[in-house]
């Protein structure tokens, strides 16, 4: 293998699922475990980054060896079939455009990376990481072209990143099209992605995590819900309750600035997005909603966010994890929140990672949760 990312790609996707399930298991203390949901072996990925090497005339796309050199994998099969088409003609259009690739061990060039994402109508977003602006004009002067030759493009930026560091992106983003934000149109909701905003890289197992929490959330019928570490408000969107006889009123707080403005830009009513650190703003808050969801990094929500959540008394909390042993810490801190149902969704298949949804529910001192699920 060229890629050592996947490293279970050897290993039968049954066994891979069933050792998730086991891990999960053996770390949340769950009354019921949903089927675990699987989506596709290949194709799955909506989102490419893609390391850029080689030169001008010829780059590749997609890491360096250990010497620095570039590693071509635009062929790489997690890829859906629309990034992988559109990876060669943006190779053509670096070359077209004469933009070096950025050597590290020389700390020259200028183009670092390629990233690209693809929403579920095939559109798709481009955002080439450069070392600085010197470029810009002629990369103006050639997206014309580019725009021709991948008529499905939508919104394309650039994203400088002047550290000789191993950072992804940098903060200052520069959009070259009119068109600012892509449309993520999936599991009944639209969201908008804007070019430095998060967003689940698999489809089909994305809209099954928000199909979850409307399903729990409609069970449950909160008045109030927010949704912590929201990104661009997907799980926020689902819990709406558009034919409730009283609205529902949900809030979403994400400490990005530019995800919040994609979410922000077509919130309908009764849904408020905030830009907050989402602890801070809870602690800040003079008393819970009636339900929390929390989607956190890997790291998890923390000691100060989970201790909250215990003497809150906030009756109900959806968590969506990356990391199931970061999330079972989490639940150690909140032991009035009792796990009700689980569910894995591989997210990322061929590797260790997977999704963990959990519902959560207040118990009393005789151990009864409240009635939602039944006890």
């Amino acid at each position: 293998m060229r890629c050592r990312s996947c490293s279970l790609l050897e290993l039968p996707r049954a066994r891979q699922l069933e050792d998730k399930e086991q891990h999960a298991r053996s770390l949340v203390p769950a009354t019921t475990w949903l089927p675990s949901v699987a989506g596709p072996d290949d194709g799955f990925r909506n989102k490419a980054k893609m390391v850029v090497g080689g030169s001008s005339s010829e780059p590749t796309l997609g890491i360096l060896d250990r010497s620095s050199a570039g590693v071509d994998l635009r062929d790489c099969r997690l890829h859906s079939p629309g990034l992988a088409d559109a990876l060669e003609v943006v190779a053509a259009f670096i070359t077209l455009a004469g933009l070096s690739p950025y050597d590290v061990a020389l700390r020259r060039g200028e183009l670092k990376h390629v990233l690209l994402t693809e929403s579920p109508d095939s559109e798709l977003m481009l955002r080439l990481v450069v070392r600085s602006t010197a470029d810009e004009a002629r990369i103006r002067k050639h997206l014309p072209w580019l725009l021709e030759a991948l008529p499905a493009l939508r919104v394309m930026s650039l994203n400088i990143q002047p550290a000789h560091a191993a950072v992804l992106e940098g903060e200052r983003e520069i959009v070259l099209t009119e068109q600012a934000s892509l449309p993520m149109r999936l599991a009944g909701l639209e969201l908008a992605l804007r070019p430095q905003s998060f967003f689940q890289t698999n489809t089909l197992v994305a809209e099954a995590l928000y199909a979850q929490a409307r399903d729990w959330v409609g069970a449950i019928d909160p008045g109030t819900v927010w949704d912590l570490y929201c990104g661009v408000g997907g799980f926020a969107l689902a819990c709406m309750a558009p034919g409730r006889p009283t609205p529902r009123r949900v809030t979403g707080v994400e400490v990005s600035v530019e995800a919040v403005a994609a979410a922000s830009a077509s919130a309908p009513p009764g849904v408020t997005f905030v830009s907050a650190d989402a602890t801070d703003w809870a602690l800040a808050q003079p008393g819970p909603p009636d339900l929390v969801v929390v989607n956190p990094p890997r790291r998890g929500i923390g000691p100060a966010l989970a201790g909250w959540l215990e003497e809150s008394g906030v009756e109900h909390v959806v968590y969506s994890s990356c990391n199931a042993q970061s999330l079972a810490e989490d639940l150690a801190a909140m032991p009035s929140l009792r796990p009700l149902e689980a569910r894995v969704l591989d997210m990322f298949p061929h590797t260790s990672h997977y999704e963990l949804m959990v519902l959560l529910a207040r118990g009393d001192d005789s151990g009864q949760v409240h009635p939602a699920f039944g006890t």
